[in-house]
């Protein structure tokens, strides 16, 4: 595909989850430390537990997407996770699927095992993939984590998968080597990388993302659909205008925005309402 073409006019590029054209808000189910990882796991039966109240919360209160990641194992793998983690979180995906029937679905394999991802979405029929790193090189706490978009390209088609890439642009607790200005990282992660949707966030979890920010990745590639990735609070939601055409919220719906505590379906309501 050429750099110069646009890519929103595809059925392959059509938004996730955006029915009536309004903003698409997605949850989070952050699923506690699995087995086999370095924090104290309660037991997958418990993980999954949480995980199913977490997505029906989310549903109730009106997401329209829902991604489920391995928050708890941190500190995290850099790239490759292990066997077990990618059979519990097949697992995970499949009850989130069941407690949020009409929801999509997508999937993180922290900190940037993408092929995990991409296999676990494809296996379990799950619309998309969240991937940190999909072009470039950033630093990050696990060391430096290269993009291999090439390769998670590759391995979509051999699948013969649909599943969509939501790409980070400069993801978050990490920078980028060498010091890429944003304009450049987003338009070599959608023109060049083929992703389907870039995720702008702010420093770390929970951090506000940067109205110019969000801005100036929609300038630099305005046929690409950009979601806000952390920090969006009610309050925060009309600094962003229509640069977004979607957010990620994690953190916020927790009771009391604490990640440890279960989701609070009134708290996604009024973010609903707000966005």
């Amino acid at each position: 595909m050429s750099a110069n073409r646009s890519r929103s006019d595809t059925a392959e590029d059509a938004p996730i989850r955006d029915p009536d054209h309004r903003r698409t808000l997605v949850g989070v189910v952050h699923l506690l430390p699995l087995p086999g990882n370095p924090s104290r796991s309660p037991g997958l039966g418990a993980v999954l537990a949480r995980a199913r109240e977490d997505a029906m919360a989310l549903t109730q209160g009106g997401v329209d997407a829902i991604i489920v990641e391995n928050l708890g194992d941190a500190p995290f793998a850099k790239d490759s996770v292990s066997p077990y983690t990618i059979a519990a979180m097949t697992r995970a995906v499949e009850v989130v699927q069941e407690a949020a029937p009409g929801v999509e679905i997508g999937v993180n394999v922290l900190r940037n095992d993408a092929l995990a991802a991409l296999a676990i979405a494809s296996a379990t029929g799950a619309d998309f993939v969240r991937i940190n790193v999909h072009t470039g090189v950033m630093v990050t706490d696990q060391g430096l984590i290269e993009g291999r978009a090439r390769e998670t390209l590759l391995a979509r088609a051999a699948w013969g998968s649909k599943v969509r890439i939501v790409a980070d642009v400069a993801v978050k607790h990490a920078v980028p080597l060498g010091g890429m200005p944003l304009a450049v990282a987003a338009r070599d992660t959608f023109l060049r990388g083929h992703a389907d949707v870039l995720v702008v966030t702010g420093t770390g979890t929970g951090a506000p993302t940067d109205a110019e920010d969000v801005h100036e990745v929609r300038r630099a590639v305005p046929q690409a659909k950009v979601w806000i990735g952390s920090g969006l609070t009610p309050e925060r939601a009309s600094q962003y205008g229509g640069a977004a055409h979607g957010a990620i919220v994690g953190t916020f719906f927790h009771e009391d925005a604490t990640l440890d505590k279960p989701v609070d379906p009134r708290r996604v309501a009024a973010m609903r309402s707000a966005w």
